[in-house]
C-alpha cells in the first residue's frame, strides 16, 4: 500500500486509528450486513400493501416481478444508513469507495476486466444450484412483463444504484471493519458472504424453500470470491463498474428480452 492509498479514509489505517479512539464498533458493521435483507422484506411488503388497497386477490405475489423497480428503496435505506455511519467516524458516504483521480484509468481498466468474473460467478452459480435445486426443471420465473417505465427505470437506472449501494455496504464498509474487529480476514468474508447471499433470498421474496435455497446459493460465489479480491486490492470503483455492467446485462435477459420475443 501505498502512502496515498494509506492516507484514504477507507483504508487500514485509518480504520485503525478510528478503532482505536472508540469510533468504530463491532455492531453496527454485523447488522449492515443483514440491513438489506430486513429493508428488502419491507419495500416488498409496502408495495404488496399497494396491490392490497387496489383489490388485488395475491398482493404478495403481484409484488414480486416489481422487485428490481422498488430496489432502489433498499438502496436508498442503505445510502442513509451508510451516511449515518460514515459521519460517526468523521468521514463522508463517498470515502467508501476510496476514490483515486490519478487511479481512474487503472481502475477503469481493472472493472471491464472484472465483469467477465461477475457474469461468470452470476451465471455458473445460478446454473449450479439450478441443478442442484431443482434438478432438470428450470427455476421459476418471476419476472413478468412490466410496463414500459418499469423496464427502462429497470435497465436505466436500478442497475447503476444497486452497484453502488451493495459494493459500498457489504465491501467499502462491512468487510474492512469486519477484517479489522475480528482480526481474521476469513471470517470477515464468511459473514459479509453469508449476507450478501441471504440477501437474495428475498429478492423476491416467495413462500417457496426452494427458490430461497436457489437466491441464496446462486449469489453465495460472488458473496465470497469478491470480498477475497477486495481484501487484496482494496479499490472499490472496479467492482461497481463490473456490478453495473452485470446487472445490466441481467435485465437484458430476465426482463427485456422476453418482452421482444414472439
Amino acid at each position: 500500500m501505498n502512502v496515498t492509498t494509506a492516507a484514504l479514509p477507507n483504508s487500514k489505517a485509518k480504520l485503525q486509528e478510528r478503532l482505536q479512539e472508540g469510533s468504530i464498533s463491532l455492531r453496527w458493521p454485523v447488522i449492515i450486513v443483514f440491513a438489506r435483507l430486513i429493508f428488502a422484506i419491507m419495500a416488498q411488503a409496502l408495495v404488496a400493501g399497494l396491490f392490497m388497497l387496489q383489490g388485488h386477490p395475491t398482493p404478495w405475489q403481484a409484488a414480486a416481478p416489481w422487485w428490481i423497480v422498488y430496489g432502489t428503496l433498499i438502496d436508498i435505506g442503505c445510502f442513509v444508513l451508510l451516511a449515518r455511519l460514515a459521519r460517526r467516524e468523521g468521514i463522508r458516504l463517498v470515502d467508501l469507495i476510496s476514490f483515486q483521480r490519478l487511479r481512474l484509468r487503472r481502475d477503469l481498466f481493472l472493472g471491464v476486466g472484472f465483469i467477465v468474473l461477475y457474469l461468470f460467478l452470476a451465471i455458473g452459480g445460478g446454473i449450479l444450484f439450478g441443478i442442484l435445486v431443482y434438478g432438470t426443471d428450470p427455476a421459476p420465473a418471476v419476472m413478468v412483463p412490466l410496463p414500459l417505465w418499469g423496464t427502462l427505470y429497470s435497465l436505466i437506472v436500478w442497475p447503476l444504484i444497486w452497484a453502488f449501494a451493495e459494493e459500498m455496504t457489504y465491501q467499502g464498509y462491512a468487510l474492512p471493519r469486519l477484517e479489522l474487529l475480528t482480526k481474521r480476514g476469513w471470517l470477515a468474508i464468511l459473514i459479509v458472504g453469508f449476507g450478501w447471499a441471504l440477501q437474495h433470498s428475498a429478492l423476491p421474496l416467495m413462500a417457496d424453500w426452494r427458490w430461497a435455497i436457489f437466491r441464496f446459493g446462486s449469489s453465495l460465489l460472488i458473496g465470497i470470491i469478491l470480498p477475497i479480491i477486495y481484501l487484496r486490492t482494496r479499490r472499490l470503483l472496479p467492482f461497481i463498474i463490473a456490478h453495473w455492467a452485470a446487472n445490466f446485462v441481467s435485465v437484458l435477459m430476465t426482463v427485456v428480452l422476453p418482452l421482444l420475443s414472439p
